[in-house]
């Protein structure tokens, strides 16, 4: 069918049954229903892959994004999102290929299905189990619940401390709405920065900082970094200063 042809039938569709219908996606109806995918995995996020070029985000679960940071359990920031993938690079890396069987399309045209790994594992169930994504009912309609609660009580994961839900956090973020551009490995790996004897994570305080010149490497090379600098005059820990 043409793109052409495509759009007349929705056209048509819609003016015969306009009050019963939901709200049509023209890019379904026109892409044909893909064969399952099979290969070697690149990791985007902890929710999302790419085999033999294709995107894949994993149907019902939402893991943090990468720039995500989260606090532990002694209320240290640390970057969730990173760990959240590195977590899914290993776990898949211990048993290849993964198998995906497509669900539907979102919004930004990645495939989106249910991945087992080759030994069979589901992989969105693992991810929630060990605390490294979160069941999303909106799509999953509780199917990954009996996993999160597992995780959850046994502090896990996401929840050895606190979280803001993936969702949540995208939607207070400008620019936080459109998905990892890269896989991991396109990516510098390391969990977080480090140069010498200093670390962004966890984060700390400037009641935890021993100099200027650290208080200022912290400023410039961690995402929280900017959080010593009170006044935005370009100078962290201004008493130690």
């Amino acid at each position: 069918m043409t793109v052409a042809a495509a759009g007349a039938l929705v056209a048509q569709t819609v003016m015969q049954h306009r009050d019963t219908l939901p709200k049509i996606n023209l890019s379904n109806l026109i892409r044909l229903k893909p064969e399952a995918i099979t290969g070697v995995a690149s990791v985007i996020d902890g929710d999302t892959i790419e085999v033999h070029g294709q995107r894949i985000r994993f149907n019902g679960i939402d893991a943090p994004e990468s720039r995500q940071y989260c606090d532990d359990a002694k209320g240290f920031e640390y970057p969730c999102g990173r760990r959240s993938a590195e977590a899914l690079d290993n776990f898949l890396a211990a048993s290849r290929p993964v198998h995906c069987t497509f669900v539907t399309w979102d919004r930004y045209h990645r495939f989106v299905g249910d991945c087992q790994r080759g030994d069979g594992a589901n992989v969105a169930a693992w991810m929630v189990e060990h605390g490294q994504a979160i069941d999303w009912p909106r799509y999953s309609h509780g199917a990954y619940a009996p996993q999160q609660a597992k995780a959850k009580a046994a502090k896990l994961g996401l929840w050895v401390g606190n979280f803001q839900a993936p969702w949540d956090w995208r939607a207070s973020q400008a620019d936080g709405t459109a998905p990892a551009s890269q896989p991991l490995g396109l990516v510098n790996r390391k969990l977080v920065a480090q140069s010498g004897d200093y670390s962004c994570e966890p984060r700390r305080y400037c009641s935890q900082i021993n100099s200027c010149d650290e208080a200022q490497w912290y400023l410039h090379n961690c995402s929280w970094g900017p959080k010593l600098d009170r006044d935005s005059d370009g100078v962290a820990c201004e008493t130690l200063c």
